[in-house]
C-alpha cells in the first residue's frame, strides 16, 4: 500500500508495530453452491409493508450476481415486480406454490415453503 492511499488509513491514528497492516473492508463473496445443495426457504411476509403480502426467498448462498439472476428469473416467471436486498429475494404478492414449482423445475430440489 502506498503512502498516498490516505483515505484507506483514516481510522488509524498511529501504530508502533512495524508489521501492522491496514484493514481493508473488501469482503470476499462466497462461491455459489450447486443448485441441488441450496436450501431455499419460501415464506409469506406482511410485516412493515402496509398490509401488502410479499413472498420472501431466503437461504441463498452465493454471489450477488447469481442471486440477482435468480430473482430476475422468478420475477419474469411470476409476471410481477420485486427486488433483491440483503441476500433475500422479494416477490410482490403471494406466489409461494408457484415459486416452489419454478425452483424445483430449475433444479433447486431442497426448496421448501415455510
Amino acid at each position: 500500500m502506498s503512502m498516498s492511499d490516505w483515505k484507506d488509513r483514516l481510522n488509524v491514528v498511529y501504530s508502533t508495530n512495524p508489521d501492522f497492516k491496514y484493514d481493508s473492508e473488501d469482503e470476499v463473496e462466497a462461491n455459489t453452491l450447486l443448485k441441488e445443495k441450496q436450501l431455499l426457504r419460501i415464506s409469506l411476509d406482511k410485516r412493515n409493508r402496509k398490509g401488502k403480502a410479499v413472498t420472501l426467498i431466503t437461504g441463498f448462498i452465493g454471489t450477488t450476481d447469481d442471486l440477482e439472476a435468480l430473482g430476475k428469473l422468478l420475477k419474469v416467471k411470476c409476471g410481477v415486480g420485486g427486488s433483491v436486498k440483503d441476500g433475500e429475494i422479494i416477490i410482490q404478492g403471494d406466489f409461494r406454490n408457484k415459486i416452489l414449482e419454478i425452483l424445483q423445475k430449475e433444479g433447486y430440489a431442497k426448496s421448501r415453503c415455510i
